[in-house]
């Protein structure tokens, strides 16, 4: 066992020579002057918004696009430019930024607004139309123009629509100031649910970024990384290979930053001052890790029950299997399985419509493989196999108190007790 003090031990790391020049580069939350691949959007978006500076109201735009293309660099980069130039000419432009999955209800919203403005409102208490008052009369209180930016505004509207009614009607109230508001959502769908009044003031205009492909991540990661590093830190094939396995992945620059900047840490950790190959690997693998993980911990108690069955299915069966080696089930063996856990753990079991629908979920997540097969007079079903090793899912989903009963079960046991 090491006898060196912890003490010594922090001090010989931060003593020792990083290949990182700045490391801040390399996350998804910075934005540079410039963004490759993106102007296009970025004049398209000023076109829209720069009518604030002449005193007018801009319209409100609808920017979708997959996760990792740009979508909250570009709004947040041009908002930050509109703001400057106004404040040089003299012209009150504020804009606001404010992420939904955080700030994910009407009273939270409108009082986070608020606050922007100089209102002490609590964080919970009063009414709802109060704070809303409160914010509309703030931003009344002077000319001036105020773009809103509601990122990922698909999660607030499954706690309701009001408000977006309200903030997208708000200007047909105001006397001085002018209100615009930029939704930004990885939904392309999410406006079907929404009542058709606030959908035609919401989607004024609408803005769709296109995924990167390999070339344009590859430029992307090239401008970060002369940033991010001193020459000779990456190997010649480092930035190629992080673009092109981020491009498999809709064109994600989130996920190509991201491991890039794994890739370097995990070299750095082994006392290497260079990137290569297979870093690259090890880091791909470890997100990929992670990422699961995070999915899986975060699932509602009724699809991790789910999630459980199938594994325990997985583990307990071979009769079908494809030539990878994977265990196949059938919607049906899935949701009987299913029904009898929820008995054992006393809950109530949702329909097999409800059931094919979670599994779709999972699909959608990465964490089964779903494919519908017509099986001929005997109907449409989906068979299923785990994308993830069940040994990994079960040490993950073991977490949940709920599910605790189920963890204690043996395999041969388990499959005793479902007549398996």
């Amino acid at each position: 066992m090491r006898n060196t003090p912890i003490a010594e031990v922090i001090e010989g790391l931060l003593e020792s020579k990083s290949m990182f020049r700045n490391r801040d580069v390399l996350r998804s939350t910075y934005v540079p002057d410039y963004l490759p691949h993106r102007d296009r959007e970025v004049e398209a978006l000023l076109k829209i918004l720069v009518v604030a500076l002449r005193g007018d109201t801009p319209s409100n735009i609808l920017i979708y696009g997959k996760t990792g293309t740009g979508k909250t660099a570009v709004t947040t980069h041009v908002g930050d430019e509109l703001e400057k130039v106004g404040g040089k000419r003299g012209i009150p432009c504020r804009v606001l930024y404010m992420n939904c999955e955080v700030i994910d209800t009407q009273y939270r919203l409108l009082a986070n607004l608020a606050r922007n403005f100089g209102k002490r409102i609590p964080m919970t208490g009063w009414p709802t139309d109060q704070v809303y008052s409160e914010f509309r009369n703030a931003v009344d209180s002077k000319e001036q123009v105020v773009v809103i930016i509601l990122d990922e505004i698909d999660k607030l509207t499954k706690k309701g629509d009001d408000v977006l009614y309200s903030l997208s009607r708000i200007n047909s109230t105001l006397k001085r100031a002018k209100v615009s508001l930029v939704g930004i959502s990885n939904d392309l769908t999410f406006t079907e649910f929404l009542d058709p009044r606030i959908r035609s003031s919401l989607g004024e205009e609408e803005l769709v970024f296109p995924p990167y492909n390999a070339d344009q991540l590859a430029d992307i990661l090239q401008q970060r990384a002369e940033m991010a590093f001193g020459n000779g830190a990456l190997g010649g094939d480092v930035i190629s290979l992080c673009a092109a396995l981020a491009a498999r992945e809709h064109g994600d620059a989130r996920k190509a930053l991201d491991l890039l900047r794994v890739s370097a840490e995990l070299a750095e950790r082994s006392g290497s001052m260079s990137v290569h190959e297979a870093n690259v690997r090890k880091a791909q693998s470890r997100i990929e890790s992670d990422r699961v993980e995070e999915v899986i911990v975060t699932l509602p108690t009724q699809s991790k029950l789910l999630l459980y069955g199938i594994t325990m299915l997985d583990r307990a069966t071979g009769s079908l299997r494809k030539p990878s080696g994977r265990t196949i089930m059938s919607t049906g063996e899935v949701y009987r399985i299913y029904k009898r856990m929820c008995g054992m753990i006393d809950l109530d079991a949702l329909t097999q419509r409800r059931i094919t629908e979670l599994i779709s979920e999972l699909d959608m997540l990465g964490i089964v493989n779903a494919t519908v097969v017509n099986r001929g007079r005997y109907g449409m079903t989906k068979e299923i196999s785990l994308e993830t090793p069940a040994d990994h899912v079960h040490d993950m989903l073991i977490t949940d108190t709920r599910l605790q009963p189920l963890m204690d079960l043996k395999l041969d046991s388990f499959q005793a007790q479902l007549g398996m």
